[in-house]
């Protein structure tokens, strides 16, 4: 989104774009981007990394939602057929029904709101993403151990992992802390079936609710399971949920859910 002042207009709060093309080049290569990809661009911008995405994907549908830089995206890329410029919020136009991935240098703000409509449903036609964020976020997004309850809701399906990092001088305005790529793929095969994650993550929230509780009080597996399970992953008995990565947790759930009531 754009604020005006004395005649120009500046970038306001949350969103800075890439300085160099060479840059937004690089990082479209390094995400793979196929001539038999469609793309759901957010946040283009000024098309810093517009540009590169239409010459690597079959289609791009960039999203910005402020007016004034949709028209330049319009203008700039008026002429392209691969690229449909939708004026509208990240968070609200609706997505493709067909497989697609996601790109963009991500308004911090909204960061969360947008990894969870992306990640959030693991039946989705979304195969991918690579987005720049702020570091310390992919870092915790990220992170196996200890892990966010947020962060294994999402894992059984996706693998997260960070793909660069951007200092903060790779952007205009520049933002008072550093940037990375954050980069989502779908895990094949999956660690839990699509149809488990609404269970599954009633047991993550049932386990998280009291964060300071050992699992195998919060979850409920019977004892014996429990033990031979921590054993075999090096667990403490009394472990909390924060200390089980999403692996540990796929074979509790496959346990719990499996075993006779």
């Amino acid at each position: 989104m754009v604020a005006r002042g004395r005649g120009h207009a500046r970038l306001a709060d949350g969103q800075h774009l890439l300085r160099s093309p060479r840059l937004a080049a690089e990082v479209v290569a390094a995400a793979g981007v196929a001539r038999s990809d469609l793309v759901v661009e957010v946040g283009a911008g000024t098309g810093r990394l517009t540009a590169p995405l239409a010459a690597s994907a079959g289609r791009v549908i960039a999203v910005e939602l402020d007016p004034d830089l949709a028209n330049g995206l319009r203008r700039r890329f008026g002429r392209e057929p691969r690229v449909a410029v939708v004026e509208g919020d990240a968070l609200l136009a609706p997505l493709p029904s067909r497989p697609y991935r996601v790109a963009g240098n991500v308004p911090f703000g909204i960061t969360t709101a947008l990894l969870r409509r992306i990640l959030g449903d693991p039946a989705s036609p979304c195969t991918a993403a690579d987005l720049i964020v702020q570091e310390g976020l992919a870092r915790k997004r990220c992170a196996l151990r200890p892990c966010t309850m947020l962060s294994l809701s999402w894992l059984p399906w996706w693998s997260l992992t960070i793909e660069r990092l951007l200092p903060a001088g790779s952007f205009e305005p520049r933002p008072s802390v550093d940037a990375a790529i954050l980069a989502a793929r779908r895990r094949q095969p999956p660690l839990l079936p699509a149809e488990a994650a609404p269970s599954y993550r009633a047991l993550l929230r049932r386990a998280f609710d009291r964060a300071e509780a050992p699992v195998r009080l919060t979850a409920r597996p019977d004892r014996a399971s429990w033990k031979r399970l921590a054993r075999d992953r090096g667990l403490p008995y009394d472990a909390r949920p924060r200390q089980l990565d999403v692996w540990d947790w796929a074979a509790l759930f496959t346990h719990v859910y499996s075993s006779p009531s």
